[in-house]
């Protein structure tokens, strides 16, 4: 996946893909899931992705330029777009030894 750069002009968000009940995934939608991820991926957004072990849903951390960025890109997602999926985003404050972690 593409490199972090914490002093990147882009900010962190992460989306939060929660499953629909009712919806079962089968190969056609993960395998469009997975094309969106390789785009996002080539296109330099992607920083971490995956499902959760303990939970039905999954997280993807992005660098968009701001929120509205980041959300077209999580309704662009086949599975937001087609419904096997709701996303919640948030925009992530990174604390890290850069910016004295926020102190």
């Amino acid at each position: 996946m593409s490199h972090f750069d914490l002093e990147s002009n882009s900010s962190l968000y992460v989306i939060i893909l929660r499953k629909v009940e009712g919806r079962e995934l089968d190969q056609g939608i993960i395998n469009r899931h997975v094309e969106h991820l390789r785009s996002l991926d080539q296109e330099g957004k992607l920083i971490l992705c995956g499902p959760f072990s303990d939970h039905p849903s999954g997280a993807l951390v992005i660098r968009a330029m701001d929120k509205d960025e980041a959300t077209q890109v999580a309704n662009q997602d086949p599975f937001v777009k087609e419904g096997y999926r709701t996303c919640e985003i948030r925009t992530w404050q990174i604390a890290h030894r850069g910016n004295n972690y926020l102190g």
